[in-house]
């Protein structure tokens, strides 16, 4: 496993479609590791594979919301190969969200408060589950990516400049 460089905008890459994976073999598996190792080692929940240069419809979660006996988070990621959203509720849910290819930037965003996703897992295994609350969100948010959309295209005109903005004197100041 390998801690892989995270693109950032304003790298054209992040406005890629991803391509669908035709086969689930060991590369497949070896991306899914590094993807998972380099979503830790950033502290992020989700991670698409174009956030790491591959134009693959591949994305990890993992909200680590449970804590083990240590009082740390539980770590049990899951990959979503080729996922696709199949229906969405039309009651909307608002969460804070950032993006580790918009490093330390968060802003209000209302998204479907539940989505009916279809994906394969590590083995090609086709699995349909109903997604709610923030493990809907952050699923919503990773396929995004692979459509070539950030969470800052969610927002208003203004509210998308003034992140960026942050961003760029964030980045200036080292």
């Amino acid at each position: 496993m390998a801690i892989l460089p995270i693109v950032e905008i304003p790298d054209p890459r992040l406005r890629l479609v991803s391509r669908a994976v035709e086969q689930v073999d060991d590369t497949t598996r070896r991306l899914v590791a590094d993807m998972t190792e380099t979503m830790y080692a950033a502290h992020g929940i989700g991670l698409a594979a174009i956030q790491v240069g591959v134009a693959q419809r591949v994305l990890v979660i993992d909200l680590q919301e449970e804590e083990g006996a240590d009082g740390k988070p539980v770590r049990n990621a899951v990959a979503y190969i080729n996922p696709e959203i199949l229906s969405v509720s039309d009651e909307l849910s608002t969460y804070n969200e950032g993006c580790l290819s918009i490093p330390e930037q968060y802003a209000e965003v209302a998204r479907p408060a539940s989505c009916r996703v279809r994906w394969l897992d590590e083995q090609a295994e086709r699995h349909e589950e109903e997604l709610d609350g923030l493990l809907a969100t952050c699923m919503q948010h990773e396929i995004d990516h692979l459509n070539g959309v950030l969470f800052i295209d969610h927002l208003s005109r203004l509210k998308r400049a003034m992140v960026l903005k942050k961003l760029d004197k964030q980045r200036k100041a080292g």
